[in-house]
């Protein structure tokens, strides 16, 4: 049996924004395959660059950053586009702040690594909804 990519299917335009380029590669490849077009941003400044010449249908958000916090970008992000559903990624065991993600706006948070098909299904969800949780 064989699997046939419906090639008529848009594919989902996901703002990546994570300063850990290996981890930022390494997701875009496993989401590309899904298909999941990103468009990565390595820092909260490009990732505010890349929403004024863009526009995305997702965007996943890491909470600590080198130059800025992750949300004090979340709430850039949600001024430049308040329907934009947004993802929190957290690694550093601060699920606290990932809360306060969704208070701020996000529609959910994930804690890093994780699992990609987990990723994929939050991703897709959030664009099914919108930008609204499921609760």
């Amino acid at each position: 049996m064989s699997v046939v990519e419906n090639k008529d299917i848009e594919p989902i335009k996901l703002l990546l924004v994570d300063d850990e380029i290996g981890y930022v590669e390494i997701l875009t490849k496993r989401l590309g395959k899904r298909h999941i077009e990103v468009i990565a941003a390595y820092s909260g400044t490009e990732a505010i660059k890349a929403m004024r010449n863009e526009y995305y249908d997702v965007a996943i958000l890491d909470l600590k950053m080198e130059d800025m916090d992750g949300i004090e970008v979340l709430k850039i992000l949600r001024k430049m586009d308040p329907n934009m559903p947004i993802i929190m990624l957290t690694g550093h065991g601060s699920e606290r702040a990932a809360i306060d993600g969704i208070r701020y706006g996000a529609f959910d948070y994930l804690t890093k690594p994780c699992d990609i098909d987990e990723l994929v299904d939050k991703v897709r969800q959030a664009k099914e909804f919108g930008g609204i949780p499921n609760e």
